[in-house]
């Protein structure tokens, strides 16, 4: 029997699953992955990361008919020409880079960038990143070989090859249209001189053969790309213009489906080009998500596995309890980039129950997820996927503020993902019905969905307001 191993990097865990022909589970592995924060800063050990990927595959212990790689984007992956780290990795939550920012929103850079690429900028993702290790750790640049993403890495390690795919450099500098770096975009941003250490975009993606047998056996089907957002939305099935996916994790990534990349309008989120020419995925992936949740978890001294009860024993509307759920260091990125934003608690009393401030968080971060939809452009199916959609409590909240019916994406879409992308590669003919059937659906409930819709709207003008706030907070720290 014919068996395909997906292996998803991801932020908090690095992860694989064995599936058969007909998309069915046989195994999965698992290890947690140290993120380290300190301040503004937000690191990961770039070989620790690799360790873990090959624990994961030797747990598998598969002899797979090919391999999809995945993995979380953005970020900062410097590496030498054998594909080892220069110095450790900078996570996508990194805030170091938030000043250089706010300078090239106030100067205009990030709204011509986006103009060109169609993806708005945030402290975390590449281009200001290199910019503050050129100003601040030039010799470091000079050591790197490639400024790649974490698939990128295990990827060259495992075949040998330096490549990323298109999903991947969709976030700063690539042409949605040509599907190239956009020189201009480069330039805009002060790089042009740093450009060569850009990882060379394979269209769709890179594929080779694992050179070793450490931990696949030699000659091995490998695939990298796309990662995870868009792997994600692949392996739950989300593949016509209008259909959404909503990823419960770290991020709170909201994506659709279009036919068209739309520069117009404020500069917030990024279309991601998918294997298909003309379509992308026109992603807001938000900074708030269940990193929000555990914060709120961790401060109460609950755990994850209580969240289904407390949501029970408060009320809709938590009774009165209100939060805005930006607690990233680096601020919000989608529906809107603002690197001052900050997280807000309204409504505590002292009959203030811990149920009542789990729910206000999981309902704010649900507010979030309609806020980056609606940007978005959803109008079709809307399937769910992540760490949250484990809690039918949570699922149903979200059925209720979204206003809409919410399907459970089948488990460990990301790896499906990874290996559908693998096979579309490598000729192999998978039923893609059967790999990204729903598990579960969730309907709203219709007077639930009523009071959400008219809080909705405070809950935008409460943002509109926190964003004059913060935007002057910003001037003033400039």
């Amino acid at each position: 029997m014919a068996t395909y191993v997906g292996l998803d990097l991801g932020t908090s865990v690095v992860k694989g699953a064995v599936f058969d022909e007909q998309g069915t589970m046989l195994r999965t592995a698992a290890r947690p992955a140290r993120l380290e924060l300190a301040g503004d800063r937000a690191e990961q050990d770039a070989d620790a990361i690799h360790a873990l990927a090959e624990e994961v595959l030797r747990e598998l212990d598969a002899r797979p008919a090919l391999v999809g790689l995945t993995g979380q984007g953005d970020g900062l992956w410097l590496l030498d020409g054998a594909g080892r780290p220069v110095r450790r990795a900078i996570s996508w939550l990194d805030g170091r880079a938030a000043a250089l920012l706010a300078q090239w929103s106030s100067s205009g850079v990030v709204e011509q960038v986006f103009r060109r690429t169609g993806a708005a900028m945030f402290p975390g993702c590449a281009a200001p990143l290199l910019r503050w290790l050129d100003d601040h750790e030039p010799d470091v640049l000079d050591a790197a070989a490639t400024a790649g993403y974490c698939k990128d890495m295990v990827f060259q390690r495992l075949t040998g090859v330096r490549a990323t795919d298109v999903s991947d450099a969709s976030l700063p500098f690539l042409d949605p249209w040509t599907r190239r770096y956009d020189p201009g975009a480069i330039e805009a941003c002060g790089l042009t001189h740093r450009a060569d250490v850009l990882a060379p975009v394979h269209d769709p993606g890179a594929v080779a053969e694992v050179r070793g047998p450490d931990v696949l056996p030699a000659g091995t089907p490998l695939a990298a790309g796309p990662y995870d957002l868009a792997a994600c939305a692949l392996g739950a099935g989300v593949t016509e213009p209008g259909d959404g996916l909503l990823i419960i994790g770290t991020t709170l990534a909201c994506e659709v489906v279009s036919d068209a990349v739309d520069v117009s309008g404020e500069p917030a989120g990024l279309h991601i080009s998918l294997a298909t020419p003309g379509r992308w995925l026109r992603a807001m992936p938000a900074m708030v998500g269940t990193a929000a949740l555990d914060w709120m978890l961790a401060t109460t001294g609950l755990r994850h596995d209580q969240v289904d009860g407390l949501l029970g024993e408060s009320p809709v509307g938590a009774n009165g309890v209100r939060m805005l759920p930006y607690l990233a260091p680096s601020g919000e990125r989608a529906p809107f980039v603002e690197p001052a934003a900050r997280g807000e608690l309204t409504g505590v009393s002292l009959a203030t129950s811990r149920a009542d401030l789990v729910r206000a968080t999981c309902e704010a971060i649900a507010f979030a997820a309609r806020h980056c939809l609606e940007a978005s452009g959803l109008t079709g199916r809307l399937t769910v996927c992540g760490g949250g959609s484990r809690s039918p409590g949570w699922m149903q909240l979200f059925a209720d503020v979204l206003g809409r019916p919410v399907h459970a994406a089948p488990e460990e879409a990301g790896a499906r993902g990874a290996v559908l992308s693998a096979a579309s590669r490598f000729g192999a003919d998978l039923p893609l019905e059967r790999w990204t059937a729903a598990i579960s659906g969730y309907h709203p409930d219709p007077a639930a969905a009523a009071f959400y819709a008219e809080e909705f709207a405070g809950y935008r003008e409460w943002v509109g307001r926190a964003r004059s706030t913060w935007s002057a907070r910003r001037g003033l720290a400039s």
